[in-house]
């Protein structure tokens, strides 16, 4: 089986304010908006927020995590943006990326992240 693309569907209460997030927040293009779910472009995969779905998640369960180039450049970047992220990139010797985390409006954990190796 070869599989071309993949996308990961999550529950909203608010689509209006996870769209603007996603949008404007963290600059994702918009690949389809299907009414009751909006499905975001992330380079060869999708992530989609259904409005259908129930929001679940507990304390970072799901994480989802976007590779970036220069993660202090997107720190600052969301920053600017009026993101709150709780606290800096660090480097974590035990996977040894450098990483930070922040919430979405539905709750749901992002992990921006560079591999060190």
């Amino acid at each position: 089986m070869k599989v071309d693309e993949f996308i990961t569907f999550l529950g909203t209460d608010n689509q209006k304010k996870t769209s603007e997030f996603y949008q404007n927040g963290l600059g994702l293009e918009l690949y389809k908006d299907q009414g009751l779910c909006k499905i975001f472009h992330i380079t060869k995969s999708k992530i989609g927020f259904c409005s259908h779905m129930p929001v679940i998640f507990k304390e970072k369960s799901p994480i989802l995590t976007l590779i970036v180039k220069n993660v202090d450049k997107t720190y600052n970047r969301l920053i600017s943006k009026g993101i709150e992220i709780p606290n800096p990139p660090k480097i974590n010797s035990k996977y040894n990326i450098y990483h930070f985390f922040f919430k979405d409006p539905n709750g749901y954990t992002l992990e921006i992240q560079k591999f060190l190796d």
